[in-house]
């Protein structure tokens, strides 16, 4: 199927790219911002008065399950309107403005709030921008073009938390200024977005009724998919347990930033290279390569649990399954769902991810509080290979479809 097919009425070579990287430097600028904070954001929440390691995981948790349910909302009605920028400004907007407010926050309720705000943004944006960059390339250039977004976004994910070590240690701010100044990028990017990003034609208007539309996307080799995926995520604690274990290792909070501006470098390094390789070997099969890097970074925090030098090994390999991850995981979704489906299907794949991410980050934050790293990293392992089973399987089985 070629570019023009996928509703683009222009010149693709000279139009298509343009889109991804319009849509890249928009999540460059709010990566930025969004990573000036959450650098610093897991050992703040933490020392905040009646918090811990298990309030830290029910924040993450609570915050991601509400943004990836979200997801399904935005990608429906973003279906349903035919219109991806208007819901994605929104998202962005809504994102961008309320982070600062961490700046005055004094308690673990604003926190949360906060926090669950933020993600809110993410949630209502995330869709609808995966249907719109999908709609700009044909399935042969997907993976190219998710990873040239995905490099573009971490790279701000790196620009963040080395703008937030400097305003510490050069500038002399402290943490509440640094949350203050993300909203600067955070400008920048909706700038970005509305004067750059073009809408996407995205197939013929048609009836849509919503129950109708997540029964016809929720089928066949989607559901298989979806529970695989399902299975990972309930053991995938996210970037917050790395901080962590840094933290015990003996770095000081100052330092935070340099490990994950470390974990962002390596999942920017890998974006690219791991879209293109799945456009030519499998999208199938680069996903068990980032399952089996989770698998590898949970095993180094079981062996060498606060392990000062073990934790830069952890926030690289960590990275690199990030990156794979985040990358292949939302160009593998077009793969499976109907053209006129995918602002639904994306939705769905991330209620997945979410609910499974609330039970992650609250069962690990739990574990780690309670028995320590090494028993947290021993129940995220089973999952991962185990996922990393399902999948072999699925590939064995699958016979890929046409687009």
């Amino acid at each position: 199927m070629s570019i023009l097919d996928e509703g683009n009425e222009e010149n693709p070579s000279k139009t298509t790219f343009k889109n991804i990287f319009a849509l890249g430097f928009v999540s460059f600028f709010t990566d930025a911002s969004t990573e000036m904070v959450l650098s610093l954001l897991p050992v703040f929440i933490v020392h905040l008065p009646g918090s811990g390691s298990a309030i830290l995981g029910l924040i993450e948790g609570v915050a991601e399950f509400l943004s990836y349910g979200m997801r399904v909302i935005s990608g429906i009605f973003s279906d349903k309107m035919r219109r991806r920028k208007a819901i994605v400004l929104v998202g962005y907007g809504i994102s961008n403005l309320v982070k600062p407010l961490f700046a005055v926050t004094n308690n673990v309720f604003e926190a949360m709030t906060i926090r669950v705000a933020d993600r809110l943004g993410k949630g209502i944006r995330t869709s609808p921008r995966d249907a719109l960059l999908s709609e700009s390339v044909s399935e042969e250039r997907r993976g190219a073009a998710f990873g040239l977004h995905r490099t573009l976004d971490q790279m701000g994910a790196i620009l963040g938390p080395l703008a937030a070590f400097f305003l510490i240690y050069a500038a002399g701010l402290d943490v509440r200024g640094v949350f203050w100044l993300s909203l600067i990028p955070g400008a920048a990017a909706l700038i970005t977005l509305i004067l750059f990003v073009k809408e996407r034609t995205a197939g013929a208007r048609r009836e849509f009724r919503l129950l109708a539309g997540i029964r016809e996307a929720l089928k066949g080799d989607f559901l298989v998919l979806l529970l695989i995926i399902g299975i990972f995520s309930l053991g995938a604690y996210n970037y917050s347990f790395v901080l962590l274990n840094a933290s015990e290792a003996g770095f000081d909070y100052q330092l935070i930033p340099i490990i994950y501006a470390l974990i962002n470098l390596s999942h920017t390094i890998i974006a690219i290279p791991s879209g293109v390789l799945s456009d030519r070997i499998g999208k199938e099969k680069v996903l068990i390569i980032g399952y089996g890097s989770f698998l590898a970074s949970s095993l180094l925090l079981f062996l060498f649990p606060a392990g000062y030098y073990a934790a830069f090994l952890i926030a690289v390999i960590f990275g690199v399954y990030d990156g794979i991850v985040n990358t292949v995981g939302r160009a593998l979704i077009p793969k499976y769902a109907e053209r006129t489906l995918r602002g639904t299907a994306y939705g769905l794949y991330y209620l997945v991810i979410g609910t499974c991410f609330l039970i992650a980050n609250i069962t690990v934050g739990t574990l780690w509080q309670l028995f320590g790293s090494p028993t947290a990293a021993s129940y995220s392992m089973t999952l991962a290979a185990f996922s990393i089973i399902c999948m072999t399987i699925l590939i064995s089985r699958r016979t890929p479809r046409t687009q």
